[in-house]
């Protein structure tokens, strides 16, 4: 009989929250280290991790005493917290239907014991969970489980301590951008200005006044130039919409970026027995463009492409940018899997889509797609989708980054 998935009542909501703290799972490990140490000490276990879990995929981003970097979310034990919002312990994962047949419970490491403290945003919704396991069945005292309710909140707050801190980059990037556009736009009009007081002063009486009305004509722009870039300097910093919004200090290339989806989903597709390959474009790889959401947008469609390319297939990712009017970061990701159907392309129109079944029977929860289609929108980009059923599917990211 097949396993009933759980599946949190705000999953859209909660998805949301986690894209929007833009964590870059290769890189907070070090944040949370001391918490899961401590949390291990704690609950007198030999394992404890921190798991995020997206529409996919738990993330291990911090971890004590053992490797599990990710796990498919249907085969992981979090997922069951996050679903009821609250702790959960199971004393004998060997003696729970759910959890029985587990590679890590019915082989190695053998796992027995979990407590799970759900991770709650501001808003109350459950991005993943601070756990402990142990190879042996035990209970924990109610002190032990206050103590992992503290270390929980505490793994939070630093979550969106790592945002905040991203977001004073951003902040001082823009207004060091902002010093450099001011220095370079002043010098123009004030080096006009001191050049036409100086040939003024040069003429001195033999200037005729109808040269000297032109001059002050010619003064009289320039300053005005002035007067209009402080105008616009005033109106516009520190909006979202000024010219260096969305520059954030954390940016990335191409060779960065292959190194980072490399390391975050080339175990996933080997594991499944699926080629996994990243082509920059080396003309532009070292230019740099905005880190904001292109882990979430690559991860979501990534980890969709090797849900649905079977064993021997192929998932590949080319990026690139594109020079125009404006600069374009473009990204595409092919997968050679079972393709999607008309019907199924117009669902995915909608909000939620309708999840089916990977081809190694993993479940979705209907919003990876939209997740990316959410996230595209809102960097002003475009998002298209080219799909053939036995042939596989192809989908494109356009980005301005200019």
């Amino acid at each position: 009989m097949e396993k009933q998935r759980p599946v949190p009542p705000d999953e859209w909501q909660r998805v949301i929250d986690l894209s929007e703290l833009d964590l870059d799972y290769t890189s907070i490990g070090d944040e949370l280290k001391d918490l899961t140490l401590l949390a291990a000490k704690v609950a007198g276990t030999e394992i404890s991790l921190v798991n995020l879990i997206d529409t996919y995929t738990q993330w291990s981003v911090a971890k004590q005493g053992i490797e599990f970097d990710h796990l498919s979310r249907e085969d992981s034990v979090c997922q069951y917290t996050i679903a009821q919002g609250s702790d959960l312990e199971i004393l004998d994962l060997a003696n729970d239907e759910r959890f029985r047949e587990t590679f890590y419970v019915k082989g190695d490491p053998r796992l027995r014991y979990y407590y799970g403290v759900p991770l709650k945003t501001p808003a109350g919704n459950s991005i993943g969970a601070s756990c402990v396991f142990d190879k042996e069945a035990k209970q924990l005292t109610g002190e032990k489980v206050e103590l992992l309710r503290i270390i929980a909140h505490e793994v939070v707050t630093r979550l969106l301590t790592i945002k905040a801190m991203d977001s004073l980059h951003k902040r001082v990037r823009e207004l060091s951008e902002l010093r450099k556009r001011v220095a370079h736009d002043i010098r123009g009009p004030l080096g006009g200005i001191i050049g036409l007081t100086e040939i003024i002063n040069d003429q001195g009486n033999t200037n005729q006044l109808a040269e000297i009305l032109e001059f002050v004509n010619m003064i009289h722009s320039s300053s005005r130039s002035l007067l209009e870039l402080a105008d616009e300097i005033l109106s516009t910093e520190g909006e979202p919409g000024s010219e260096s919004a969305g520059y954030p200090a954390n940016e990335l290339n191409q060779l960065q970026l292959k190194e980072k989806l490399e390391k975050l989903y080339a175990p996933q597709a080997k594991s499944k027995g699926v080629a996994f390959s990243v082509f920059i474009e080396p003309a532009s790889a070292s230019v740099p463009f905005p880190k904001n959401k292109l882990l979430q947008i690559l991860g979501n469609l990534i980890s969709n492409s090797i849900k649905f390319t079977p064993s021997g297939g192929e998932v590949r990712v080319e990026m690139g940018i594109e020079d125009g009017e404006s600069r374009t970061l473009c990204l595409r990701v092919v997968d050679t899997g079972g393709g999607i159907s008309l019907d199924r392309l117009a669902t995915l129109r909608s909000v939620p889509s309708i999840s089916t079944p990977g081809t190694a029977g993993e479940k979705g929860f209907g919003f990876g797609l939209e997740l990316v289609r959410h996230h595209v929108q809102s960097l002003k980009g475009r998002l298209k989708i080219a799909s053939e059923e036995g042939k596989g599917s192809t989908f494109d990211v356009y980005l301005p980054i200019s």
